[in-house]
C-alpha cells in the first residue's frame, strides 16, 4: 500500500529541511528539445517575429463534466463566476481554509457543464479530492509527460503561436483572417484539417494562440503550423527557453501549495500520498524561514487580489475577509544590476575558496519552488520566486514580492543569492557561498509589449495600481 503524504511528513520532522533537501530540481520540460537553434534566438523571437511553443508534455489538465461543475469549481476558486459562460477561460485560483494559495491553472469552459483546467497539479489535486465527495461531476485527471508510463497518451495536444507575426501565421495556417478575438475567449479554426480550439493569449505581451486538440490530430496540427511559419520567420522553443517567458510577462508560477500543515487539511494529507507531487516538492534559496508556513502566499502575494472576489462562497473566504484589509505584499519585478551579476560569473573562475551559487541561462532557477530574500538596508522586505536573463531586455530579471512601501518602481533593493551553510544536498546545489546582488524594482510585466497588450487583464492593471 502506498504510503500517504502525512506519513512521510510524520517521518520527515521539520518540514523546511525536508522540503529544501528533496531530490528533485526544478520543473521539467520533456517532450522537446531543450534548444531548437539556441535559447537567445528563440527568445527574441517572441518579440521580433514569432514562435511556436509545444506544451503538450509539461502539464497536467483535469475534465471537470456533469450538472454540478459550474458550482463545484466556483465553490473552490477565488475567482468570481459572474458572466462566465462557455466560450471564456480564466486564470483560476483556490487557497486553503487558511487563504493561503494551493496553486493557479487556466480554466477553460469549453461548454454547458463541461470544464478543463490545465497547469501544475498541486491545483487538480485539490479539485479531485474536493469532487469525490459529489455525485454531480465527473472528473478525469490527465497526468503530465514526466510522471506517467505511457507518455505518449495524452489526452490533448497544446500549442501557442505568438508573436507580432502570430496573426499572419494563423491566417496562413487557416487560411482564413486571424479571428478577432477578446483575452481569454475561445473560439474554433481548422489547421491541418483539424478542429481545433483555439484561446486567444499571450504568454510574453506578443499576440498569441493557445491551441487545443485531440492527441492523435497533434501531429497534422503541428506540422501544419510549422509550414505556415517559415515566410513568417517563425522558430520552435525549445524546452530550455520556455521557462524564461515568465520574466517578460510577470506571472509567478511557483507558489508552493499550502497544505503541509493545519488540521482542516489532515484528511487531504491522508489523500495525498508519497507520489503526488506535494511529496515531491522541492525548495530553494536563501529564505529559510522558521516554519514550513513561512512559504504560504495569499492571493495579494501573487498580484491575484483583483481576481479576489466576495461574491460567493468558497473554501477560504473567510480568511480572507479577515486579510483583505492588508497590508499586503506587492508583486514586482527586480531589474539586478548588470555588474552584480557579472562578479558572479566572475566569482566562477579561480581555484581557491567556495564559489558563488552558479547561475544558470537563461533561467536561474535551480528548485522547483526558488524562495530568495530580498532586502533593504539589511532587512528582509520580500521575496524573490523566479530568476532569469532575458536576452530581448539584456537584463538578469527576478519575479518577486515585496512589502508596499518599498513597490514603487526605482527602489533600490538586494537579492541574497545562494543558500545558507554551503548549500542543501538538492543535485542542482554545489557547494557555494551566498552574495548579495544589487537591483532596482521595477514594474510588472517588465515588458513595456507585455504592460499594454495585456490590458484590462489578471497580470497588468490591477499590479500596475498596486505598484505604482
Amino acid at each position: 500500500m502506498t504510503q500517504s503524504l502525512d506519513s512521510v511528513l510524520k517521518g520527515a520532522g521539520d518540514l523546511v529541511p525536508f522540503l529544501r533537501n528533496q531530490q528533485v530540481g526544478p520543473n521539467v520540460y520533456p517532450g522537446v528539445p531543450a534548444e531548437f537553434s539556441n535559447w537567445r534566438d528563440e527568445q527574441r523571437a517572441w518579440n521580433e517575429t514569432a514562435v511556436l511553443f509545444n506544451q503538450s508534455y509539461h502539464m497536467a489538465e483535469l475534465m471537470v463534466e456533469g450538472p454540478g461543475a459550474f458550482a463545484f469549481l466556483n465553490g473552490l476558486g477565488i475567482n468570481s463566476f459572474k458572466g462566465f459562460v462557455p466560450g471564456k477561460a480564466k486564470q483560476y485560483v483556490p487557497v486553503t481554509p487558511a487563504g493561503y494559495v494551493i496553486g493557479d491553472v487556466i480554466l477553460f469552459y469549453l461548454a454547458e457543464n463541461t470544464f478543463n483546467l490545465v497547469g501544475r497539479a498541486p491545483t487538480l489535486n485539490w479539485l479531485m479530492f474536493n469532487g469525490e465527495r459529489r455525485s454531480d461531476v465527473t472528473l478525469t485527471y490527465d497526468e503530465r509527460t514526466a510522471a506517467r508510463a505511457d507518455p505518449e497518451n495524452r489526452r490533448h495536444y497544446r500549442y501557442q503561436v505568438q508573436g507580432p507575426n502570430a496573426n499572419a501565421v494563423i491566417e496562413d495556417a487557416t487560411g482564413k483572417p486571424a479571428p478577432e478575438l477578446k483575452f481569454f475567449n475561445l473560439c474554433s479554426m481548422e489547421i491541418g484539417g483539424m478542429t481545433v480550439t483555439a484561446l486567444r493569449h499571450g504568454m510574453a505581451g506578443q499576440p498569441g494562440y493557445e491551441l487545443m486538440g485531440p492527441w492523435a490530430e497533434g501531429e497534422a496540427v503541428h506540422a501544419a503550423l510549422v509550414a505556415a511559419g517559415r515566410k513568417h520567420r517563425m522558430k520552435l522553443v525549445g524546452g530550455r527557453t520556455y521557462s524564461s517567458n515568465t520574466l517578460e510577462s510577470g506571472w509567478i508560477p511557483s507558489p508552493l501549495p499550502a497544505i503541509y500543515t493545519g488540521d482542516e487539511l489532515a484528511d487531504y494529507r491522508h489523500w495525498l500520498t508519497a507520489n503526488h507531487y506535494e511529496a515531491k516538492a522541492s525548495v530553494g534559496g536563501s529564505w529559510v524561514p522558521d516554519s514550513v508556513e513561512g512559504y504560504y502566499l495569499t492571493p495579494w502575494d501573487l498580484g491575484y487580489g483583483h481576481m479576489l472576489k466576495f461574491d460567493h462562497d468558497f473554501v477560504g473566504r473567510a480568511a480572507l475577509e479577515a486579510k483583505a484589509a492588508g497590508p499586503h505584499r506587492r508583486k514586482v519585478t527586480i531589474a539586478l544590476d548588470d555588474e552584480s551579476v557579472s562578479e558572479i560569473i566572475f566569482g566562477q573562475f579561480g581555484k581557491d575558496g567556495l564559489r558563488p551559487k552558479y547561475m544558470e541561462f537563461p533561467s536561474a532557477v535551480y528548485a522547483m519552488h526558488p524562495f530568495d530574500r530580498v532586502e533593504r538596508d539589511g532587512k528582509l522586505v520580500g521575496l524573490s520566486t523566479w530568476i532569469g536573463y532575458t536576452a530581448n531586455e539584456g537584463k538578469m530579471l527576478t519575479l518577486a514580492m515585496v512589502d508596499e512601501d518599498c513597490a514603487h518602481p526605482g527602489t533600490e533593493i538586494e537579492l541574497v543569492w545562494g543558500e545558507p551553510d554551503g548549500g542543501t544536498t538538492k543535485p542542482t546545489v554545489e557547494p557555494h557561498r551566498q552574495v548579495r546582488i544589487t537591483g532596482v524594482v521595477a514594474p510588472v510585466p517588465y515588458s513595456q509589449v507585455a504592460r499594454t497588450a495585456y490590458a484590462p487583464s489578471w497580470r497588468t492593471q490591477a499590479d500596475q495600481k498596486e505598484t505604482a
